[in-house]
């Protein structure tokens, strides 16, 4: 596989190399598949969780157990006020 970096790429690279960190473009590139690698596994577990308590969410509602609108509002309003009273 031929890849064409762009030269900011490239210079990104360079710099790495001279640092001494890298020994070469390869190791460069080898870590940034395994952080892309992560990064997209850890995403994976986030949407995963979120369905979850999605799902929770969903279930309570339907049991009746969740607040209106308007009463989430208030109290998210009252703790700003409590908050902004507790600074002066």
């Amino acid at each position: 596989m031929n890849i064409q970096l762009k030269p900011e790429q490239e210079k990104i690279i360079q710099t790495q190399i001279e640092s001494g960190k890298y020994n070469s473009a390869e190791e460069i590139v080898d870590v940034a598949f395994r952080l892309f690698d992560k990064l997209q596994s850890e995403y994976a577990e986030w949407i995963e969780e979120t369905r979850q308590k999605v799902d929770v969410a969903v279930a309570e509602l339907d049991r009746g157990e969740g607040l209106d609108g308007e009463t989430v509002i208030a109290e998210i309003l009252d703790r700003f006020k409590r908050a902004r009273q507790e600074k002066e």
